[in-house]
């Protein structure tokens, strides 16, 4: 038996640490030591019961892992007991569809990822299929390895689904740990100016963002955000990042982009509230969504993520062992830290 922190129903705080049964494991999959698991916005919303998406509950939470393998199946080949990995997230796919057959398994009519399909990782072990797992240098500690899967959400959607070249202006809406990687994607890319705006509350959050490259901060609360972005770009800004986690900053999005601009939203929106749609036909604005990532996106940010060029110790503010989840998940929801790093 492992502890593990478990999603019991579908109602706010069903969450708690439980005794539950080392996984077994099939010929293709590895069973993995858990190093670190990081803490996402996602599982938090889970926990509160403010998601937007289906969960088989009962289930272990935490998509984004690092560790070692502790058992190979008898198919498994390429990995072996004792290697150092970080593990996507598309835990179930079909494999025969054209999305699957093309690479682009993340967007799997039948995908299932850990923590809300299957058992994630929030535990001592977790069952792994070994077409999800990378390899990472010793020179990568799990503390930060385990942050490679939000960083390929903001990789594929700024470097991927995004075009960004040397001196646009980029906007970005949230400064969560998403919005705050999604800016620092732009800035590696050459975004400039980079503006990204937040609220009043979101004061760290913003300071953070300068240290991640953003030229300009804004405190939507005090400052109108139009105004600001038309003294860096009258037209507009080049790009426009949605990554709030909310409906109504799309209209922002669409408002602050220019003609000719994009709008990308990468943020879930729990609630669903009208939209004024008409700019995305009058600016003729390309409106993208960006959903997950797969397999070179994953081969990109590690090799980021070792040489610390995304500078990820700034998002993480508070790692604790596993008993120590609900002070993890409460240090988010309440905005005390970016991000939580929970060692099994």
């Amino acid at each position: 038996m492992q502890s593990a922190v478990v999603q019991f129903a579908l109602e706010p705080l069903a969450v708690e640490l439980r005794a539950v049964a080392v996984p077994e494991i099939g010929d293709s999959d590895v069973l993995l030591r858990v190093g670190a698991v990081s803490v996402c916005g996602s599982d938090v919303h889970q926990a509160y019961n403010t998601h937007s998406w289906p969960v088989n509950v009962p289930v272990v939470l935490g998509h984004e892992f690092a560790g070692t393998v502790a058992k190979a199946g008898r198919a498994v080949k390429g990995f072996r007991d004792g290697d150092r990995v970080v593990s996507e997230t598309a835990a179930e796919v079909c494999g025969e569809c054209l999305l699957c057959r093309t690479g682009r398994y993340n967007l799997c009519p039948h995908r299932k990822g850990f923590g809300y399909g299957i058992d994630g990782a929030m535990a001592s072990y977790v069952r792994v299929p070994a077409r999800c797992l990378h390899r990472i240098p010793d020179t990568l500690p799990f503390e930060l390895a385990c942050l490679a899967e939000p960083h390929a959400v903001a990789y594929n959607a700024m470097c991927v689904n995004s075009q960004i070249r040397p001196g646009d202006a980029v906007v970005v809406l949230g400064p969560g740990p998403i919005g705050l990687l999604c800016a620092r994607m732009a800035a590696l890319a050459g975004a400039d100016p980079l503006i990204v705006v937040g609220l009043s509350s979101d004061g760290p959050r913003l300071e953070t963002a300068r240290r991640l490259g953003a030229t300009r901060v804004v405190d939507a609360g005090r400052e109108t955000v139009e105004e600001v972005v038309r003294t860096f770009s009258p037209l507009g800004a080049d790009l426009v990042c949605d990554a709030s986690g909310a409906s109504r900053p799309l209209d922002i999005a669409l408002a602050l982009a220019r003609p000719d601009g994009q709008v990308t939203k990468v943020g879930w929106s729990p609630d669903l509230l009208p939209v004024n749609i008409n700019p995305l036909v009058q600016k003729n604005i390309r409106l993208q969504g960006s959903f997950s990532h797969n397999y070179p996106v994953w081969e990109r940010v590690i090799h980021l993520l070792d040489r610390r060029v995304t500078r990820p110790e700034a998002i993480v503010g508070l790692t604790t062992a596993l008993d120590g989840w609900r002070e993890a998940f409460d240090a988010m929801h309440e905005g005390r830290v970016i991000k939580s790093v929970l060692i099994p």
